[in-house]
């Protein structure tokens, strides 16, 4: 039997979202400072720069979470690798080279609490069920998930999109239904959200933090021709086809 006080009760701390076994919270204030840190405590609490962590309630689902993001924990929980033999082991360290995520994510199972590390980027909570459930995920932007969800690795629909896009070949995927939780630079109060209906988005950049597994995801020239993106000035751009939808930033991930 355990009891958590002055976390979630702190006046200085605000629940910002809460889903599945997951519970965003946000620190008003950074109190822990020196008088040589103060003034730079105080306009990041101006600009919105805040320290942000998540709380993970394991009764309600196991969580999978990024190498590393522990911070502490309370109460019956279980750390596991999350490998189910040589086999498992093999295919995720290969799915780890590819998508360029960590090739073993430790799972938390039990009845406890675990807490992530805090983070002063913006955590986002997506419900997988609400994007049909698979939603493809940019590099670097997934932090934790319930351990529902199946984790694959996915190919651009072309060689052309690793080369010339900059990027990798692969994205890591995440299918069927439970929450993930993603670590972006933008609030969501600005990410933009479109819906496509058998439609084609094309994006100058690479803004996109997560899209619908159904889409087609290439990169190809802006215009039909050479000289016809040469003309544009725009030359390549990131193209989503299909029925889905896309979570876009307004400016590129950093």
């Amino acid at each position: 039997m355990y009891r958590i006080s002055n976390l979630t009760d702190n006046d200085d701390i605000r629940i910002l979202e809460s889903a599945g076994a997951f519970t965003v919270i946000e620190y008003l204030r950074d109190l822990s400072v020196s008088p040589q840190s103060a003034m730079n405590a105080y306009f990041c609490d101006a600009m919105n720069v805040r320290k942000r962590q998540v709380i993970c309630e394991l009764s309600k689902s196991p969580v999978t979470v990024q190498a590393g993001a522990m911070q502490w924990m309370v109460g019956d929980v279980n750390a596991t690798t999350g490998i189910k033999g040589v086999g498992d082991l093999f295919g995720k360290a290969v799915r780890g080279k590819a998508s360029g995520e960590s090739a073993i994510k430790p799972e938390y199972t039990g009845s406890g609490t675990l807490v992530l590390e805090p983070t002063y980027k913006y955590l986002l909570l997506l419900d997988v069920g609400q994007w049909g459930g698979s939603v493809v995920l940019e590099d670097g932007f997934f932090l934790a998930c319930e351990s529902s969800l199946r984790h694959k690795a996915v190919m651009r629909s072309n060689l052309s999109s690793a080369v010339a896009g900059g990027e990798g070949l692969f994205n890591l995927s995440l299918v069927g239904n439970g929450i993930v939780c993603l670590e972006s630079s933008s609030p969501k109060e600005e990410l933009i959200e479109i819906t496509l209906e058998n439609d084609v988005l094309k994006i100058d950049g690479n803004m996109a933090v997560a899209w619908s597994g159904g889409l087609e995801f290439t990169v190809e020239r802006s215009g039909k021709t050479l000289l016809g993106s040469a003309v544009s000035g725009e030359g390549l751009v990131n193209v989503f086809r299909g029925t889905g939808k896309v979570l876009m930033a307004p400016v590129d991930k950093v």
